[in-house]
């Protein structure tokens, strides 16, 4: 395909670049055309060329097939137009190129009206001289030295639509929109990560906190707390008091029940018989014949003066009434430390009642034989602590329902104290007997010095503690001092004395034992003022009013005894009674 202009479709017409369209191909106008001066004809059959032939794109040429000469012209420089001047050159009377001779009569030809066309890949025309003259407030033309001349108004900047940009942008935006999620799910994480911290740490601290005023932690029941009072003090505890007494040898074992509903915990306090209290007269007495003489009121308001607890109520229980326990419960399991005999049997070379060893199965009646059993020259210590064992086992048999727990205690049939009904002593031991079964149950002995009184750095574990009160032992005042030293040759009659001076009111103050008996007892005074204290301490012992003289005593006692042979002392074995009278 020809791209250039075909004169035989049109004539030999001129057109000009002026721009690009949106697509991006050229667009041309045409111009009018020019009478070339000094054309050139252009001879088909070989003639001469006309001088200046090929010299700038200046000089035109005319064709005449029908001409026999030649019309030799001066050839001008450049497109038409004298720059040195401004002048257009001539024009000539006629147009050379006319074939068939439109234009000869009038020499001139009829100018073309200007029009648009597309005219791929032609190169630009000259342009009129019209048309190269700058107009008034146009900028002026840029000229190449080796081309044309082209004003601004030329040219058109078409912005090319691109498919491509709007994924770019798409593309842009995702991975904006992706970056910025990405940065606020951090964000959240790390918000919900520090909330989480916190909330942790106000529950921990939370929980610190609640333990440490309950009492739960190590060293929370100290001194060292804040405020006046420990929070051991301040937990709520029920307590009640029990009373064991033997029907069958005498004597009573007392013990105080322990719940504490705030630590979740139960505890047995066994009270030794020799603790000091004072009277409803206000004198000094010891636990044993407060029992005996003030009964039940009187002795829960000297312990609770003792020990600094409040307590509810008071649990008489004979031992006939511990064996039908024992058996409604069905048998007990404890760790039994020693071989009890039977207190019945007939030979001392018979089976023992109760075997020592582990998990030892007790029924009715083997558990009244442990609980009141002690050995020759073993301390009241010792039974208060099996005493102890019978009743913790007894209480994890127990059932840890209130009602079942109160038809158990109306099923024994007691008489019990005014201060403490069927329901409510069936109720605190279903509580006790649940702790028991968890295993958060204990049993401790309340340590008390010779002379009944209490040690305070050995009571704070207990009575602070587990009873949440203040040991305050009752002043001594005029009470007796007696000193005690055993000649008997039976290791058992200081302690058989030790519980008679203290449940007459005396003080009492262990002397030792010598190396060899005496026949008979002494009993000395160093203060004459103290002589009818010497005779009352000769009879509360069993001994005779001879026996009482002016002498030495022991250190810090008033009254000195030195117990000879001449003393009886009873069968803590149930095998009946020892000693000798003069």
């Amino acid at each position: 395909m020809n791209d250039r202009y075909d004169a035989g479709h049109g004539g030999d017409q001129q057109y000009v670049l002026v721009g690009y369209d949106e697509y991006g191909q050229p667009v041309y106008r045409q111009v009018p055309d020019q009478q070339v001066p000094h054309q050139q004809a252009y001879d088909p059959y070989g003639a001469q060329q006309p001088q200046g032939y090929g010299q700038g794109y200046g000089q035109d040429y005319g064709y005449d097939p029908y001409a026999t000469g030649h019309v030799q012209q001066q050839p001008t420089q450049g497109y038409g137009v004298d720059y040195d001047t401004g002048r257009q050159a001539p024009t000539p009377a006629y147009d050379p190129y006319d074939p068939y001779g439109q234009t000869a009569a009038t020499g001139r030809q009829t100018p073309v009206a200007e029009q648009n066309a597309y005219i791929p890949q032609q190169s630009a025309p000259p342009e009129t001289p019209e048309a190269s003259e700058p107009r008034a407030g146009d900028a002026s033309p840029k000229r190449d030295s080796a081309g044309p001349e082209y004003r601004t108004e030329q040219f058109a900047f078409v912005e090319e639509p691109d498919g491509d940009s709007e994924d770019v942008i798409d593309w842009l935006n995702f991975t904006e929109n992706r970056t910025e999620r990405r940065e606020e799910a951090k964000r959240r994480a790390k918000s919900r990560l520090i909330a989480l911290v916190v909330v942790f740490a106000m529950v921990a601290v939370g929980g610190v906190g609640y333990m440490w005023w309950a009492g739960m932690l190590p060293g929370a029941s100290s001194d060292e707390q804040t405020g006046t009072t420990t929070s051991a003090a301040a937990q709520k505890r029920d307590v009640v008091v029990v009373h064991l007494h033997d029907t069958r040898k005498g004597g009573t074992s007392t013990a105080l029940l322990v719940n504490n509903s705030t630590a979740g915990q139960g505890a047995t306090v066994l009270i030794p018989n020799a603790l000091a209290l004072t009277g409803d007269d206000g004198t000094t007495t010891t636990l044993a014949k407060s029992v005996e003489d003030d009964g039940s009121a009187g002795t829960r308001d000297g312990l609770d003066t003792v020990l600094g607890t409040d307590i509810e109520g008071t649990w008489r229980l004979d031992t006939p009434y511990l064996n039908n326990l024992v058996e409604l419960v069905g048998t007990i399991d404890i760790d039994t430390d020693t071989d009890v005999p039977d207190p019945e049997a007939e030979k001392k070379n018979e089976a023992p009642l109760v075997s020592k060893g582990e998990q030892q199965t007790l029924s009715g009646k083997m558990a009244v034989a442990y609980a009141t059993y002690r050995a020759s020259g073993e301390s009241q210590d010792a039974q208060l602590k099996r005493f102890g064992q019978v009743m913790q086992g007894v209480l994890r048999k127990l059932s840890s329902d209130a009602d079942a727990a109160t038809t158990t205690v109306k099923t024994l049939a007691q008489i019990l104290d005014p201060s403490l009904s069927d329901k409510d002593l069936g109720t605190f031991l279903a509580k006790l007997a649940d702790h028991a079964k968890g295993g958060d149950y204990k049993t401790e002995p309340l340590p008390v010095r010779q002379d009944g009184t209490l040690s305070t750095e050995a009571s704070d574990s207990v009575v602070k503690d587990l009873l949440g009160g203040t040991a305050k032992s009752p002043d001594a005042g005029d009470a007796v001092r007696v000193g005690i030293r055993n000649a008997t040759g039976d290791k058992d009659a200081t302690e058989q004395a030790r519980v008679v001076v203290l449940n007459g009111g005396y003080t009492f103050l262990d002397a030792g034992t010598t190396d060899t008996a005496q026949a008979t007892s002494q009993v000395t005074y160093s203060d004459a003022a103290r002589k009818q204290d010497a005779i009352e301490v000769a009879k509360t012992l069993g001994l005779p009013t001879s026996a009482v003289k002016k002498g030495d005593t022991t250190s810090s006692a008033d009254v000195s005894v030195v117990l000879g042979q001449n003393y009886e002392t009873t069968d803590t074995t149930g095998t009946g009674a020892t000693g000798t009278t003069d």
